[in-house]
C-alpha cells in the first residue's frame, strides 16, 4: 500500500478512538450520573475537563515530537489515552472520573497533532491532500458512530464498557506504529519555553472552559464570564511574550505565512458552524422530534457516508478549481446546508433528512480537507511541528466556540419565552446564526492568492491563474 495511504490510516486509529470516545461518552452521561449518584449536569465536567487538558497540552506536543521523536511520543500518547480510559471505566466517584478524563486529555492532546505531524513528514507535498483525506475519515465517522454505539452499550451492557473498547483500538495503533512508522525527529531542538507554556496554558484553558460552560448553566454566569475574561487576558499576554522570545512554545510568527494564516483564521470561523452542528442536531432530533438517542444516531450516520464519498473526489476537485475557489464557494455551500436544517420538522421523511445530511457531509468534509491541507502548503519542514501544534490548538478553541455560540442562542431564545423547555422553533435562530458565522470564512479565503496550494493540488501556477480567471463553480 502506498505510504500516503498506509501512514494516514495507521495514525487514524488514534483519531478514530478519540472522536468515538467523546461522542460515546456524551450519550452515556445520564447513566453514569445515575450510577454515581450525581446530577447529570455535574457530569458535564467530564467533558470540560477533557477540553481543558487538550488546551493545556496541545501547544507542547510539537516540541515533544521534535525532542523525543514523533514515533515515540505518538505511541506514548496512545498508551496514556488507554490508561486514562481504563481508569475512567473503573471510576466510582465524580472527582475520580474528572481526574481520569484529564489523563485521557493529556494523551489526546499529543495524539492528533503529533499524528498529523507523522503524516505530513512521511509524504511529499504532492500527496498532502490524499493523505489528509484518509487521515480525516475517522474524525468524521467517530462522531456519527458514537451516539448509537454509546446508546447500545449503555442500554444493553454497562456504561463502563464505552471506555474499555478503546483498549483494542489503542493496542492495534501501537503495534502498527511500531512496525510501519519511522523515527521522525528534528536535530538541535531548542529548550522548552516553560514560561510561555504556563501563560498559554492559563489562557487557553480559561478560554476553552469559559466557552464550554457559557450559557449552559453549568456554573454561574459571572463565574463563566470571569474565567473567559481571564483566559482572554492571558492569551493576550502570551501574544506579547511570544514576540519577545526566540523559540516560543506556540510560534505566532507562523501567521506571516499567508496560506497558514488563512487556514487558521478562516478555518476557525468555518468551524463555528461545524462545531455547533453535532451539538444541535441530536438535541433537535431528541428534544424536538422525540427520537431516542439510538434512533437519532442512526439518522445522522448519513453525514459519514457523504464525507467518505468526498474522500475519493477531493483531489480532482481541487486540481480542477484550485484551493482558493473551492474554499470560498464550498464554504458558503456548507453553511447553506447548516441553515437548511431549519426546514426540518417531525413530519419530514427520514429519507429527506438522510439526503440533506448526506450532501451536507460531502461539502463539509471537502472544506475540512482543503483547510487542513492548505495550512501546510508553504510551511518549511523544520517548522512543521510548530505548525501542527498551532493549527490543532486553533481547531480546539474554535470548535468550543461553536458549541458555546449555539448554546447561548438556544438559551437566549428560551429565556425570552420564560420557559425551561426547548422547542423546535428555538433551533431556527441557532442554526441560522452559526450558519452565517461559518459563511464569513469566505471573506478570509478570498485573500488567498490564485495559485495558493498549487503544489498540493497538482496544478501549475499558470493553470491556477487561468482557471481562476474563468467563471466556474465547483
Amino acid at each position: 500500500m502506498p505510504t500516503h495511504i498506509l501512514t494516514p490510516m495507521i495514525v487514524a486509529c488514534a483519531l478514530f478512538m478519540e472522536n468515538l470516545d467523546s461522542t460515546v461518552l456524551a450519550t452515556s452521561l445520564p447513566a453514569i450520573a445515575h450510577d454515581m449518584g450525581e446530577d447529570p449536569l455535574a457530569l458535564k465536567l467530564a467533558l470540560t475537563s477533557y477540553l481543558l487538558s487538550l488546551a493545556v497540552f496541545i501547544p507542547v506536543s510539537g516540541w515533544a515530537a521534535d525532542r523525543y521523536g514523533a514515533k515515540n511520543v505518538f505511541r506514548a500518547a496512545l498508551a496514556i489515552f488507554m490508561v486514562g480510559s481504563i481508569a475512567c471505566g473503573f471510576a466510582v466517584s465524580l472527582p475520580e472520573f474528572v481526574l481520569f478524563r484529564i489523563v485521557q486529555g493529556m494523551g489526546g492532546a499529543m495524539m492528533v497533532p503529533v499524528g498529523r505531524l507523522v503524516v505530513l513528514r512521511s509524504v511529499s507535498k504532492g500527496d498532502f491532500v490524499a493523505a489528509l483525506s484518509w487521515f480525516t475519515i475517522p474524525a468524521l465517522i467517530g462522531p456519527i458512530l458514537g451516539p448509537p454505539i454509546g446508546g447500545f452499550i449503555t442500554s444493553y451492557w454497562h456504561w463502563r464498557w464505552i471506555f474499555f473498547i478503546n483498549v483494542p483500538i489503542g493496542l492495534l495503533g501501537i503495534i502498527l506504529v511500531t512496525r510501519y512508522i519511522g523515527d521522525i525527529r528534528e536535530e538541535n531542538t531548542p529548550k522548552l519555553d516553560r514560561l510561555g507554556l504556563a501563560i498559554l496554558g492559563v489562557g487557553l484553558s480559561g478560554t476553552v472552559f469559559g466557552l464550554a460552560v457559557f450559557g449552559q448553566h453549568l456554573v454561574p454566569l459571572w463565574l463563566a464570564s470571569s474565567v473567559l475574561l481571564i483566559g482572554l487576558i492571558f492569551c493576550a499576554l502570551y501574544v506579547r511574550h511570544s514576540m519577545r522570545v526566540a523559540h516560543p512554545v506556540l510560534d505566532l510568527r507562523l501567521l506571516a505565512i499567508p496560506t497558514l494564516r488563512a487556514s487558521v483564521i478562516g478555518g476557525s470561523i468555518f468551524r463555528i458552524g461545524m462545531g455547533a452542528t453535532p451539538f444541535l442536531l441530536p438535541l433537535l432530533f431528541q428534544e424536538g422530534f422525540g427520537l431516542n438517542p439510538f434512533a437519532s444516531g442512526l439518522l445522522t450516520f448519513a453525514s459519514a457516508a457523504g464525507a467518505m464519498t468526498m474522500k475519493f473526489t477531493a483531489q480532482p476537485i481541487l486540481k480542477r478549481f484550485g484551493f482558493r475557489r473551492v474554499l470560498i464557494v464550498n464554504g458558503v455551500l456548507s453553511s447553506l446546508f447548516i441553515a437548511a436544517n431549519t426546514l426540518l420538522t417531525p413530519a419530514t421523511p427520514h429519507a429527506a433528512i438522510i439526503g440533506l445530511l448526506l450532501m451536507g457531509g460531502f461539502f463539509r468534509s471537502l472544506e475540512f480537507t482543503s483547510i487542513n491541507a492548505i495550512a501546510y502548503a508553504d510551511v518549511p519542514p523544520s517548522r512543521m511541528s510548530q505548525a501542527t501544534s498551532f493549527v490543532s490548538a486553533a481547531q480546539q478553541v474554535s470548535l468550543s466556540l461553536g458549541v458555546a455560540v449555539a448554546a447561548l442562542v438556544l438559551e437566549t431564545v428560551r429565556s425570552g419565552r420564560n420557559d425551561v423547555v426547548i422547542t423546535i422553533a428555538d433551533f431556527t435562530p441557532a442554526f441560522l446564526v452559526v450558519a452565517l458565522a461559518s459563511a464569513a470564512c469566505a471573506v478570509v479565503f478570498a485573500t488567498l492568492p490564485r495559485d495558493a496550494g498549487a503544489v498540493l493540488s497538482g496544478r501549475t501556477v499558470a493553470e491556477a491563474n487561468a482557471v481562476q480567471a474563468t467563471p466556474a463553480t465547483p
